[in-house]
């Protein structure tokens, strides 16, 4: 909330060099077309709101404000994408490397070719600790991976599981929440949430290899480790993930429809 990054801001704004702040890509509006880092970001009518789970991304816009006003070019915002890997709690990638390993009948959802984006937290961290050492601020999408991948290759990379795709309108149509019930899934219709990376990519980001991301998600997972249900911004994130029954019995209606 900007009411408490302007707290933390101020008590260390004579005693570091760098404030690096946790953004989100969520600050740009889900159906705008330009997701550049000059681009339009969300605008709350009330920005006394607190209400984090309504009204994320614009809270997340106007603490990158507070940031910048307090520390101007020693502020570094990094608009995240997706962030994937071990200690995950919200299960939106996570999922794709249990489920396409477990084999089976698989749902996927929209087209093998469309795009995605996430980074692994590790490669994120790196490249912040890297930006604070360096003295660097600025405003940045940090996302990947480089070159783009699309969603076919990372349900390939996660399994040999054959998946059935399964049309955006369908899925729409019963009820499926994009983006959690099945994850790195957002129909066309619901806008983007493809960000330009360029700017990241001028300062060295390194991307670890797909594979390893993935492997260690999974052997993670797999751990039985304990998590906490609340991410960093203060939402609580419980893994909406579709399960076995309602993943069979939406593959069982889209073959109905497909005759």
């Amino acid at each position: 909330m900007p009411r408490v990054v302007r707290e933390s801001a101020k008590l260390l704004r004579e005693s570091v060099g760098l404030y690096a702040f946790i953004s989100t890509g969520s600050v740009y509006p889900l159906q705008g077309d330009d997701k550049s880092e000059d681009g339009p970001v969300i605008r709350l009518e009330d920005p006394a709101i607190e209400d984090v789970n309504q009204h994320y991304g614009g809270l997340k816009a106007l603490c990158e404000e507070v940031v910048v006003g307090l520390y101007g070019d020693r502020a570094l915002n990094v608009r995240s994408g997706l962030i994937v890997g071990p200690f995950d709690p919200t299960g939106r990638f996570t999922y794709w490397t249990l489920r396409m390993a477990r084999g089976g009948d698989v749902l996927a959802p929209g087209a093998p070719e469309r795009l995605v984006q996430f980074i692994d937290a590790r490669d994120q961290s790196d490249w912040i600790l890297d930006m604070a050492e360096a003295g660097r601020g600025g405003t940045f999408n940090v996302s990947g991976p480089r070159p783009p991948v699309a969603l076919g290759e990372v349900l390939s990379a996660c399994g040999e599981a054959t998946p059935t795709w399964v049309r955006d309108d369908f899925l729409l149509e019963q009820g499926v929440r994009p983006y959690s019930e099945l994850p790195l899934w957002v129909p066309p219709s619901a806008g983007t949430l493809m960000m330009p990376l360029d700017r990241v990519a001028a300062t060295g980001l390194r991307y670890r290899d797909l594979a390893v991301t993935i492997r260690d998600t999974r052997e993670w997972a797999q751990s039985g480790a304990p998590v906490s249900a609340t991410d960093a911004g203060g939402r609580v994130r419980q893994p909406a993930t579709l399960t076995p029954e309602r993943e069979a019995q939406l593959l069982a209606l889209w073959r109905e429809r497909l005759g």
